[in-house]
């Protein structure tokens, strides 16, 4: 588990676009466009708008305690080694008020920081969720509800972990600059601090009273498409709309092949040991025409005769995915970028191997 300074991060692969259509879409619903990753991600219209998702849901929480988000991002980031994202909460936190040495112990020993039970097991379930060796059984989830937590908050905890998981590859995997100037921000004076926090705690306020008559989507429109029965744990929660819109988007994205998509998915579902996401790949695959043998066989070479030309290796890079050392995996990425050949399908490549992540890591809620 490395810490902030520990983490090695390359030069962006991906350039800023500037896509005034976006950036007035992004500005329209409350949120600064951020040059860092809405503006990278902007030629690929589902992946942008996840990412736009995973990085505003701050303002959506209705279920887990608010305290709670800013460590949750922090310690999956951490778990993850994504130097954007570490920096970023890290900094989140301080400018919220925490001590260096609060934040201090949640970074290196949760069993010696400022914590009460719940909050301790709730950031200890993150963390195990997040790495996923092994994953965490649906039995560590009921011992939240047992701490005191609702069952629809410990779904929101596991959405924004599977969100956070999501989030940090795409950043990772595209080496996004740290943000540099708001983690110089939180080091400031306390009275510089206090305003920060102050506009802060303000623009969430006022994010959420514009979005309070959003009604999330009933369980069988959620449960309505690939991968339906992990999204529809997300019932009730905001998040839940943001997943299906991102899965139904990935798998309808001409950009690359179907095929390819749901074989990714496959592949993390094996690496993670998720039967259950496994057998919705295969079930999806068959649809695409594959049997039985060529899904084994794809699945124990990381190869599919399906998959020809700039396709042939996405298998064995999505197997790359699931663990990984961030100075490797942004090398593994420069070197995909070069076979597939352009920035859109490289961003699908990414987007998929994220997303595929963060729904086999969600699915323990059905376990």
């Amino acid at each position: 588990m490395a810490l902030l300074t520990d983490i090695e991060w390359g030069e962006p692969l991906l350039p800023i676009v500037d896509d005034p259509a976006w950036k007035a879409e992004v500005a329209s619903r409350g949120g600064l466009p951020s040059a860092t990753i809405d503006l990278r991600t902007a030629p690929l219209p589902w992946l942008r708008e996840y990412c736009f998702s995973a990085r505003t849901y701050f303002y959506s929480l209705t279920a887990m305690p608010d305290h709670l988000f800013p460590l949750v991002a922090m310690v999956v980031a951490q778990e993850n080694a994504c130097r954007y994202c570490y920096g970023l909460n890290r900094a989140l936190l301080k400018i919220l008020g925490h001590s260096d040495a609060f934040i201090d112990g949640v970074e290196r020993d949760l069993r010696l920081a400022e914590l009460d039970e719940k909050e301790r097991a709730v950031l200890a379930f993150c963390r195990n969720l997040a790495r996923s060796r092994p994953r965490p059984a649906r039995a560590e989830a009921e011992r939240l509800v047992a701490l005191g937590y609702a069952p629809l908050a410990v779904a929101e905890i596991a959405a924004c972990v599977a969100g956070s998981c999501f989030y940090n590859r795409v950043i990772t995997m595209t080496a996004c600059p740290p943000q540099a100037d708001i983690e110089a921000a939180s080091r400031g004076p306390l009275e510089v601090l206090k305003s920060i926090a102050s506009g802060f705690l303000q623009g969430i306020a006022a994010r959420r009273q514009a979005t309070r008559h959003v009604v999330p989507p009933e369980r069988a429109a959620l449960a309505a498409g690939p991968f339906g029965s992990v999204v529809a744990t997300l019932t009730g929660l905001p998040a839940g709309a943001a997943l299906r819109a991102a899965v139904d988007g990935a798998f309808a994205s001409p950009v690359l092949s179907r095929t390819a998509k749901v074989l990714m998915f496959a592949v993390v579902a094996r690496a993670l040991g998720c039967a259950g996401t496994e057998a919705e790949a295969r079930r999806l695959l068959k649809g695409e025409g594959l049997e039985d043998r060529e899904i084994d066989e794809a699945l124990s070479t990381l190869r599919s005769d399906r998959l020809v030309g700039r396709e042939s290796g996405l298998l064995a890079w999505a197997r790359e995915t699931v663990s990984y050392q961030t100075p490797v995996i942004q090398k593994q990425a420069r070197a995909l970028a070069a076979t597939l050949g352009d920035d859109v399908a490289l961003l699908e490549a990414i987007g998929v191997a994220a997303l595929a992540n963060g729904v086999v890591r969600l699915a323990m809620l059905l376990e």
